[in-house]
């Protein structure tokens, strides 16, 4: 009895054996397809091709071999050794063995019957479940092969005749080619910003000074109105979990901010955004906070520029998600934190900054901090002539809204009582708190 049990345990673990040096698409590789790629690498997403099949995805046995080797692919970019984060893309190692293993050994298909249940995707949209109201640009926006184009700003009349608590809410351009962002705001029934100026769905570009002769920099940053979501290449929709909701007040509109870059050829773009309502009041609002610095010279050549800002907290928050900006002279990003009588602390350290992939990182655990927390956030830039992106390693850089010029920008999404904003969130209600010990 005992020598057929060890026969029988030597057979499965030589099967198992076998199946881990040569895996099949079926049995193998399509799950971890499922759990990692498909998110991008289907119809109407970003990925070049669809990974739902054995005969899509065979030709592209070698190149997936690559990137998952050299971890370009899937994107993401934070330092391991600094905070969790719920939405973390990068592979395990088991599952880079594996698709590795499957093109060294000729891209098996295996049997169909080994195949796992497919996946669910809402067509058309990256949240979950379609959105119970579209809004967006009436018109496309056209663009020539080559310009330069200022920032667009469409306003957008949400019609809503009561107040609406957003739970999930995705900005969905038609035309991923030429947005290199898009910045979606929320204008209150009272707020003055762009008010006889840009007329409703007619795209407009505001001049670069205002009456005063000095730069319109509030025009970037909404004058202080609420983000309601930002697209960016890779990013995923927002999607809060019950209970927590941003908020749109009755009368209000949207403001689309455009960043278009021309690729070439003509083309056009037609962004609409996807809201999907809370069932029930929440318990608390998200509010997004940007800081950043303005106020730096990047040196010709420089390898590693450090562009450092700091911000002290001025009321009790809980910390939900983290999202660096930089153009195509990044080259990392640090968010550090320093609690009241505390050492300061690296929350999230991005490495190897991708244009490209600008990527919001969402914490596993949401992190509550009084008043009177330090944050420290610090761009890392590369204008030398070893940065494939550099448009010019010989130009001094300043801070600007095109891709060739530069920013350092920290936005992080928080959790705030209901009847707090972003305006009153930097007004302090909480007494000052103790002072915090250096570094």
């Amino acid at each position: 009895m005992f020598r057929t049990l060890l026969v029988f345990a030597l057979i499965a673990a030589a099967a198992t054996t076998a199946s881990a040096a040569n895996p099949t698409f079926y049995k193998d590789v399509l799950p971890v397809l499922q759990e990692r790629c498909q998110e991008c690498h289907r119809a109407g997403e970003i990925g070049p091709m669809t990974l739902f099949t054995y005969k899509e995805t065979r030709p592209w046995a070698k190149s997936i071999r690559e990137v998952v080797r050299t971890k370009k692919m899937p994107p993401w970019f934070a330092n391991p050794n600094h905070g969790k984060f719920v939405n973390d893309r990068s592979l395990s190692q088991s599952e880079i063995d594996i698709l590795a293993a499957w093109s060294d050994t000729g891209a098996a298909e295996g049997s169909p019957k080994d195949a796992p249940a497919p996946k669910q995707w809402t067509s058309g949209w990256g949240m979950p479940v379609r959105p119970d109201v579209v809004i967006g640009m009436k018109q496309p926006f056209s663009l020539p092969a080559a310009a330069t184009i200022d920032y667009q700003y469409i306003v957008i009349p949400t019609g809503f005749t009561e107040d609406k608590w957003v739970q999930m809410v995705e900005a969905r351009p038609s035309n991923r080619g030429v947005v290199h962002h898009a910045v979606v705001f929320v204008r209150g029934p009272a707020d003055k910003w762009l008010r006889g100026e840009a007329k409703p769905f007619e795209p407009w570009s505001p001049p670069k000074t205002g009456a005063d002769g000095k730069p319109r920099q509030g025009d970037i940053d909404g004058f202080g109105a609420e983000f309601l979501t930002v697209y960016t290449p890779g990013n995923l929709p927002d999607v809060f979990k019950p209970g927590q909701a941003r908020l749109i007040k009755a009368g209000s509109d949207l403001v689309l901010q455009m960043h278009y870059t021309t690729n070439g050829k003509p083309g056009t773009d037609l962004t609409q955004i996807g809201l999907v309502f809370s069932k029930e009041k929440p318990l608390e609002r998200i509010i997004t906070v940007a800081v950043g610095n303005s106020r730096f010279v990047i040196p010709p050549g420089d390898p590693a520029y450090r562009v450092p800002t700091r911000f002290q907290v001025p009321n009790d928050s809980t910390i939900l998600s983290f999202f660096p900006h930089m153009h195509v002279r990044g080259k990392g990003f640090e968010y550090k934190v320093q609690l009241p009588g505390e050492e300061m602390k690296t929350m999230l350290q991005v490495d190897n900054y991708n244009f490209n992939w600008q990527l919001s990182y969402r914490l596993a655990e949401p992190l509550k901090f009084p008043a009177g927390t330090r944050f420290e956030f610090t761009g890392i830039f590369d204008n030398s002539p070893n940065n494939p992106y550099n448009p010019d390693p010989k130009s001094q850089v300043r801070f600007g809204e095109q891709s060739w010029e530069e920013m350092s920008i920290g936005f992080f999404d928080l959790a705030v009582p209901l009847d707090m904003d972003r305006k009153s969130f930097f007004r302090r209600s909480s007494p000052t708190p103790p002072a915090p010990r250096a570094e």
